[in-house]
């Protein structure tokens, strides 16, 4: 099989070390499996595409809807914009785990802004009838509980788009766009452990108040997302090899 690409946006070592981890452990893959490109490091270079199984965008620091950009952001956003471009007119395997809904839906014209923001969390998703007939979603329940922390949301869904989970809080919880697309606001890769150590790293990003972090880390400790969430990434993978990549 060939490997998996990982684009990931954290500048934080550990944070970016921890998302690797999670991804290749929780995907049933080997770290042989997957290949890891920091985009916040260094420029993307021209990608071949055929060379990797599928995509998986990580999270990040940067908001889509931030109305002031750096010159950092720009050009991370430029790069995943060439990615983003290709893989849908490919339709080419590709999960974007959080950050990946705001890149997605403003690249293809839909409305990312903050009126659907969650707090660092759980949120309660329910999987939508075109989601129950996803194999991203084979074997999840058709209602979930999964980790989120976001600032922005998607408002208004692309038009090729077709909503795959939604939620209480936040409307759009996953989507797809072709067959082979996909995008989440929840966590699949974050288990309590997962989620803690976000927290701490992320204890001055404005998610929450800094002196809130030790309560939020316990919180994070005595709470499970459903188990069967973290097939999704496993599912991933399945697709990815279905479509004999």
């Amino acid at each position: 099989m060939k490997p998996f690409l990982l684009l990931s946006t954290r500048p934080e070592d550990d944070a970016a070390e921890g998302e690797r981890e999670a991804v290749v452990r929780l995907s049933g893959l080997t770290d042989d499996d997957v290949v890891q490109f920091r985009v916040e490091a260094e420029p993307l270079p021209e990608l071949n595409l055929d060379a990797y199984a599928g995509i998986y965008l990580g999270g990040g620091p940067f908001n889509s809807s931030d109305e002031e950009k750096g010159p950092l952001q720009r050009r991370v956003e430029a790069d995943l914009n060439r990615v983003i471009d290709e893989v849908v007119a490919r339709d080419f395997p590709f999960l974007g785990l959080c950050y990946g809904v705001g890149t997605l839906t403003q690249r293809l014209g839909g409305v990312v802004d903050r009126k659907y923001s969650e707090a660092v969390g759980t949120t309660q998703a329910t999987v939508t009838s075109a989601g129950l007939r996803d194999p991203l979603f084979e074997g999840v329940p058709a209602e979930f509980v999964a980790f989120v922390g976001h600032k922005e949301a998607c408002r208004r869904l692309p038009d090729r788009a077709t909503l795959l989970a939604t939620g209480t809080v936040c409307p759009v919880q996953a989507f797809r766009v072709g067959t082979k697309v996909y995008a989440t606001q929840f966590h699949p890769e974050l288990d309590s452990a997962g989620l803690a150590a976000r927290i701490r790293i992320y204890r001055d990003a404005g998610y929450f108040a800094p002196e809130e972090t030790e309560q939020l880390v316990r919180y994070a400790m005595d709470t499970q997302p459903t188990p069967e969430v973290h097939r999704m990434l496993t599912n991933f993978v399945s697709i990815a090899q279905a479509n004999g990549r």
